[in-house]
């Protein structure tokens, strides 16, 4: 690859931005004896405004995987992808009328005491473990990803910039609390729209104009919606993404603790709804300018391929590569926009540690240890920094699972789909027992982990790439698929139907489970009539306090027919 030159204000530039995205978390730690508890430290005491964790709940989830990934995937592959930000839309008003006033209702720390609640301590240490897993394995990649850029315009070979990342998103993710937290997301969102925006102004005025973009991506086959088929060994269809992004999308806003501690973070439920409906279209918003930014750069090296030129050594370098090529001549540019990626890591990567930090000391030491108050904000520090050291291990790792947005939501799909389906038997049904959720969660991890990691899987097949305009011995470049013969099936199923798969797994197996296999419920044991509606969705609660009213009108009924036949 070739070495990038990054100029003395590019410098800078990232630097100044890095510091005040750590000012924000030292700011927070320390102005006016703030964060002496773990509520404060946690959930910002709850009295947040709703623009700040409604982009704060985008930033989390798109990252700097957004900026790398989608770069690759619509330059390589063609912008079908775009097509997910359908399922967003429709699992927003899901998410916001049937989960969301469930958590916001109990108003827990962790997530998953809503589990011991519903059905008991087993499986409430059984998926904080689950999402233990999921959060460890994605921030590996998040940290990974900057350190492709970093390597990319800087020349720092991957190790070093991975160590440096490392190290500095872990310092800052011990001392910030839930509010830096917010506050940085929302810094390095703008970081994130700014670059983005750029390639699409710059590509433009490479090109002669906006509509050259589409025009040349047309050409060369990036701009093909047609794939309606239903085959499931297809990587993105329209059904895929929809279906698939529906229930990854689900996953992430309905039920994982990082985003449902965010939405905690409000006074009112119709505040953390309204952050809901806020956070969507800004995420739809960044996600298709950064597909436009990539069909744009498609555009710029239609003709010469920086890939198959050997100008980068991955797809997913290839937008800080056409950074640097095409902004070089702009003092800072290039600084601005290693910023916005190294901004977007540090946000999610402390967003992260003071998320497992809390399911940590909640649901692991809480539990085992009677630990003082006055410790615990220490303790939690403690293991924050802790999670940061181990993202940075995992890191080392990422490089193996291939670009950085399908690993992403491979990972997000093989243990957010069961663990959706775990919640949802708990909030949509009051027959689901604690061995039945177990075993439907148990069996459903092992199926969607052997589904992604089981074994070699067809490598994606790139669209036709052109090195003639690169120099005298330039050709088109066309990629013959993957002979599927050659694989077991469950490896070539697209890694967009995990989620979807493991979420009716556990439905259906805790369901049958459930009801041949009976257990007593949490309120029997305690010899309650009936469930608290509180742990239920809206509809189903309503239902069982009108059974719970009937109930008692009855029995009023029953002793007023006695009193009149004493008399």
């Amino acid at each position: 690859m070739a070495q990038a030159i990054f100029g003395v204000w590019d410098y800078v530039i990232m630097v100044a931005t890095m510091i005040a995205s750590v000012a924000i978390g030292v700011y927070f730690r320390f102005s006016g004896g703030k964060q002496k508890t773990n509520e404060e430290y946690l959930l910002a005491d709850r009295n947040m405004s709703i623009i700040p964790v409604a982009v704060s709940l985008m930033a989390s989830f798109m990252s700097a995987i957004t900026l790398l990934g989608l770069s690759s995937e619509n330059y390589y592959y063609g912008m079908q992808f775009v097509v997910i930000n359908i399922s967003y839309g429709l699992a927003t008003p899901i998410i916001s009328k049937f989960y969301l006033p469930v958590f916001f209702g109990l108003q827990k720390t962790s997530t998953y005491e809503y589990l011991e609640l519903r059905f008991g301590p087993k499986i409430r240490m059984l998926a904080s473990l689950t999402y233990t897993l999921q959060m460890v394995l994605y921030n590996g990649i998040v940290l990974y990803a900057p350190a492709i850029v970093l390597e990319s315009v800087t020349g720092l070979d991957r190790l070093i910039s991975i160590l440096v990342v490392g190290l500095v998103c872990t310092f800052y993710s011990t001392l910030g609390g839930m509010k830096a937290v917010l506050f940085t997301d929302l810094l390095q969102s703008f970081l994130m729209f700014g670059a983005v925006f750029s390639v699409v102004v710059f590509s433009s005025v490479q090109l002669g104009g906006f509509d050259q973009i589409f025009i040349k991506a047309k050409e060369g086959g990036r701009l093909d919606f047609n794939h309606f088929s239903i085959d499931p060994t297809e990587r993105h269809t329209w059904w895929s993404l929809v279906i698939g992004g529906l229930f990854t999308y689900m996953s992430l806003y309905a039920v994982n603790h990082t985003q449902v501690q965010r939405l905690l973070t409000v006074s009112t439920l119709e505040r953390s709804q309204k952050c809901l409906w806020w956070s969507w279209p800004v995420l739809s918003l960044l996600s298709i300018v950064s597909c436009i930014g990539s069909i744009g750069i498609y555009a710029v090296y239609k003709d010469c391929d920086p890939l198959m030129n050997h100008k980068i050594d991955t797809i997913d370098q290839l937008m800080p590569y056409y950074v640097m090529d095409a902004m070089r001549d702009v003092p800072g540019l290039a600084g601005l926009f290693v910023a916005g990626i190294f901004s977007a890591s540090l946000s999610t990567i402390s967003a992260a540690c003071n998320a497992l930090a809390a399911v940590t000391l909640t649901d692991y030491v809480g539990r085992w240890c009677n630990i003082r108050d006055s410790y615990m904000p220490w303790l939690t520090k403690l293991a924050a920094c802790g999670y940061g050291f181990v993202f940075l291990a995992l890191a080392f790792l990422a490089e193996h699972l291939g670009g950085v947005l399908q690993a992403a939501f491979t990972i997000f799909g093989a243990v957010g789909g069961p663990l959706l389906g775990m919640f949802t038997l708990g909030m949509f049904t009051t027959f689901a027992t604690e061995r039945g959720v177990s075993i439907g969660l148990i069996s459903a991890m092992m199926m969607t982990l052997w589904m992604s990691f089981g074994g070699p899987r067809p490598s994606p097949t790139k669209l036709p790439l052109s090195t003639e305009g690169c120099g005298s011995n330039g050709t088109v470049i066309s990629f013959p698929p993957s002979n599927p013969d050659d694989y077991f099936y469950l490896y070539r199923i697209s890694y967009m139907w995990t989620s979807p798969f493991g979420f009716v797994w556990v439905v259906v197996v805790g369901s049958a489970v459930s009801a041949l296999w009976r257990q007593q419920q949490p309120w029997e044991r305690a010899g309650r009539p009936h469930p608290d509606p509180a742990l239920f969705t809206p509809p189903l609660a309503a239902r069982l306090r009108e059974r719970a009213r009937a109930d008692k009108t009855d029995i009023q009924c029953e002793l007023l027919k006695c009193d009149r036949i004493r008399e």
